[in-house]
């Protein structure tokens, strides 16, 4: 990661709660966003991870999220402090509480067959009562408390989001073309197969050239009829999934575009994507996996 002379980080996200309460997911949710996120740091050592930070890229531009475990007594007076120091430093310093109801937390710990971290001798519901007991000033004191109680992923991340300000990411999409005859990609979500376009490769002026030569191209386009409507077809599709795609909660969507051998049609046919579906503002990542393999039958 680049470092970002004379820059710092000016807003940190410190999460805490139940266990089980969904801390974790809440981490990792604001580190699709960008923050640069870090698990299970005592409370004591978040100053000092602020300040080594401040040459880290996404840590300036985005913040810096991170877990911290408070059951302990001394700990729980460590994170006062500490928010104190770092409110007098930062522009922007959040504290979030994951919560949920008792029974809730009870399911999650039968679901993992983990034991309550508080220790062997209480039994699940103990634990979780004297867990309530001990981190009740830190409920109080903190910014945000979000009860988890029957959220799914999808929901969780968008009260999260919205709960802190933080604006979605948009989608990226990831445009690869690929030849059949050397595999599909293994972690495309969606295919696409443009076998029946006319073939470059059987014109002799043409073979040497790839799907990024405009004559390419215009061959590919005039030569199958139906091509320009496919073509106009499927980005009218992706236009409509994009969003649906967005309200799950995910953040990239990988997209394959395969011919025979992975030189002309399906670079054209990426290309092509990729210049329209950046117009209306979406994030694309182009790769022509194949581009340069041999061309032989």
């Amino acid at each position: 990661m680049p470092e970002t002379s004379g820059s710092f980080v000016d807003k940190i996200v410190i999460i805490t709660g139940m266990s089980g309460g969904g801390k974790s997911t809440a981490l990792h949710i604001l580190e699709d966003q960008g923050f640069f996120a870090i698990d299970n740091i005592p409370p004591s050592l978040l100053p000092q991870l602020v300040e080594v930070l401040g040459k880290h890229r996404a840590a300036v531009l985005h913040g810096v999220a991170a877990v911290v475990d408070i059951r302990g007594d001394d700990l729980l007076r460590d994170l006062e402090a500490v928010l104190e120091g770092l409110r007098r430093r930062l522009t922007s310093v959040t504290l979030l509480f994951m919560d949920a109801s008792d029974s809730a937390l009870i399911r999650r710990f039968e679901c993992t067959r983990r034991r309550h971290p508080l220790g062997p001798d209480l039994s699940t519901l103990e634990g979780i009562q004297r867990e309530r007991e001990s981190l009740a000033p830190i409920r109080e004191a903190s910014d945000v408390v979000l009860d988890t109680t029957g959220s799914n992923l999808s929901e969780l991340r968008g009260r999260v989001l919205e709960s802190l300000g933080t604006p979605p990411g948009r989608l990226t999409v990831f445009l690869t073309s690929f030849g059949y005859k050397h595999g599909i990609p293994q972690d495309c979500d969606y295919l696409v197969d443009v076998r029946f376009l006319s073939n470059p490769y059987y014109e002799a002026g043409l073979r040497a050239l790839s799907g990024k030569d405009p004559a390419v191209v215009e061959y590919i386009l005039k030569a199958s009829p139906a091509a320009v409507e496919f073509l106009s077809k499927q980005k009218e599709l992706f236009e409509f999934l994009f969003p649906l795609y967005e309200g799950t909660g995910k953040t990239q969507i990988h997209i394959a575009v395969g011919c025979t051998g992975g030189r002309h049609r399906s670079v054209a046919v990426v290309e092509w994507f990729a210049s329209r579906l950046e117009q209306t503002g979406v994030s694309c990542v182009v790769r022509h996996r194949d581009i340069d393999r041999e061309q032989t039958w």
